[in-house]
């Protein structure tokens, strides 16, 4: 029982108290894009992460975090370079941002997708304090199968979420419904988030707990098993 109350104190002194920013964030977030695009947009991956994100910090989950911080590199880098490419070229590199250069909708809302760049700094600082938990790995890849469906179900074609109609390099179906959602998939979650994940099972092992260094070492306690932050 006292190792259990030690194990909650040490996890609840490393987790920042940062609620106030998943609030703050899906107070404006929420209502600027459901005006702005339509409920379906929350249908893409990096608005799925960006609203989980916001949940973790709310709820101080280090799984949910760890999740998402296996997805938000990988999305980052993608967004950012179809920024670039248009900036650089005058042309897309694959079209996702194009909405950024559309004049119907709200600058204030296509400012809000600024959130590409900052949202993995964010979860790397918090990744920093409290760990990361491998099991965030095959739980983004449970989101992404189940968002690519969504999309594929959900949206027409004309939308393309998550690219469960046409993959992004040759703009076509890769045969049958099934076998493109599965490679997409399987591109998705096994190359690109595994090396996310390796990346951060190398850097993150452990957290940065201020009080270990402190502490002796007879004191050290173990981790909670699950992702969850008393």
């Amino acid at each position: 029982m006292n190792e259990a109350v030690a194990v909650a104190t040490e996890s609840r002194a490393r987790f920042p108290r940062v609620q106030w920013i998943g609030l703050a964030w899906l107070a404006v977030y929420l209502p600027t894009y459901q005006t702005a695009y339509g409920a379906r947009n929350f249908l893409f991956l990096c608005n799925i992460g960006v609203i989980l994100t916001a949940a973790g910090l709310i709820a101080r989950n280090r799984l949910l975090l760890s999740s998402q911080a296996v997805a938000a590199p990988v999305i980052a880098l993608a967004w950012v370079l179809d920024v670039g490419w248009k900036l650089a070229t005058g042309e897309f590199l694959y079209g996702a941002t194009a909405y950024m250069w559309d004049p119907a909708f709200p600058l204030f809302a296509r400012l809000l997708s600024l959130y590409h760049i900052a949202w993995p700094l964010l979860l790397w600082w918090m990744l920093r304090r409290v760990g990361y938990d491998p099991r965030g790995w095959p739980l983004q890849a449970g989101i992404a199968a189940l968002a690519m469906i969504a999309g594929r179900w959900l949206a027409p074609a004309t939308e393309n979420i998550n690219f469960a109609w046409t993959d992004p390099f040759w703009g076509r179906q890769l045969g049958p419904t099934p076998l493109h959602l599965l490679t997409c998939w399987g591109v998705l979650s096994g190359v690109a988030y595994g090396a996310t994940h390796l990346l951060l099972r190398r850097v993150f092992s452990r957290p940065a707990d201020p009080l270990r260094a402190s502490a002796p070492a007879s004191a050290s306690v173990s981790k909670p098993a699950d992702g969850s932050v008393p």
